[in-house]
């Protein structure tokens, strides 16, 4: 399951890569076109707002395959070894189930719903309902990464791994 994890934390991060590249060209051009042209294009502006919806989503998937995510945990930090690893079970739960209800059929709602209406983009015209897939896309990766650590924290560690537990490594990797 870990090669899996890795494997899909690497695709994503060409597809953020991608998708960076296009957002810096898409704004590259926009300032081409309205300071050297004197024609500003008009679907530049468009574009980099979608293209940067995208980045943040995926990015969000990415940051937390990697567990860099933000976290307070100074409260947690004073709770006995097992009560920590209690509450990030727990906590682990809640992000998949808030990720899944939230982003994941949230985001399927809002992506059938705008598709069925038809509603387009005012400079690209492309279906807004594409635009919104960023929502449901992470939601999934964000699930499957939290499922893949749920495991870490339930399973006990084996002799062959480290002695440091996967909050201690989440901890040790922020540092």
């Amino acid at each position: 399951m870990h090669s899996l994890k890795n494997n899909l934390t690497r695709l994503l991060e060409i597809a953020v890569i991608v998708i960076m590249a296009a957002l810096v060209l898409d704004v590259l051009w926009g300032v081409v076109s309205r300071f050297v042209l004197a024609e500003p294009s008009r679907w530049t502006e468009e574009l980099a707002t979608f293209l940067l919806t995208w980045v943040a989503l995926l990015g969000s998937a990415v940051g937390f395959s990697r567990r860099q995510h933000l976290g307070v945990d100074i409260l947690v930090n004073q709770l006995h070894p097992e009560a920590r690893r209690l509450m990030a079970i727990m906590v682990q739960c809640l992000v998949i189930a808030f990720t899944a209800a939230v982003m994941i059929w949230g985001g399927y709602i809002l992506v059938s719903e705008t598709l069925h209406s038809g509603q387009t983009t005012p400079a690209l015209g492309i279906r807004m309902g594409y635009v919104y897939l960023a929502v449901p896309i992470s939601g999934l990766f964000i699930v499957l990464f939290g499922v893949e650590q749920l495991f870490e924290l339930v399973a006990p560690l084996s002799p062959s791994t480290s002695s440091q537990s996967p909050i201690a490594e989440s901890q040790r990797e922020r540092t």
